[in-house]
């Protein structure tokens, strides 16, 4: 009798386990649910128009000399937008057109001031020449 008992309390322990672990995955999926709602709101929705300047993502692996560099490339005009992402674009430097997937175009806000001539250092340079002579008299 006493045996009895105890196989009836393992059964209850284990449906509320049960219980347990399936309310667990429930919270999680609402979860899961609630923070893709909020993800999918927070996006920002990139829509070109034709002649609109935009930037493109240079997605090459670049080695550690270029890592302060943008990786946002040249100035190019839309000269086609397709329903499915994909727009053509055309270099205003070589006049080349080609069609690129619309995630890796930006809007190229242009500034309403002329920035002055900003002088370029070149680190490459800079690295060797410390390098060469690590403390400067």
């Amino acid at each position: 009798m006493h045996y009895d008992s105890a196989g009836e309390q393992k059964k209850l322990q284990l449906q509320e386990l049960e219980e347990m672990c399936l309310e667990a995955y429930e919270n999680s999926r609402i979860y899961k649910e609630k923070t893709k709602r909020y993800h999918d709101k927070m996006i920002y929705r990139k829509e070109f128009s034709i002649d609109q300047n935009v930037l493109l993502f240079n997605s090459c692996l670049k080695l550690m000399f270029e890592k302060l560099k943008s990786r946002w490339i040249g100035l190019f005009t839309v000269t086609k937008v397709f329903s499915h992402g994909v727009d053509e674009i055309q270099s205003d430097s070589t006049n080349k057109s080609f069609m690129v997937n619309g995630h890796r175009l930006k809007h190229f806000l242009q500034s309403p001031v002329l920035l002055e001539e900003v002088e370029e250092i070149d680190l490459h340079a800079l690295i060797m020449n410390f390098n060469h002579n690590p403390c400067p008299e």
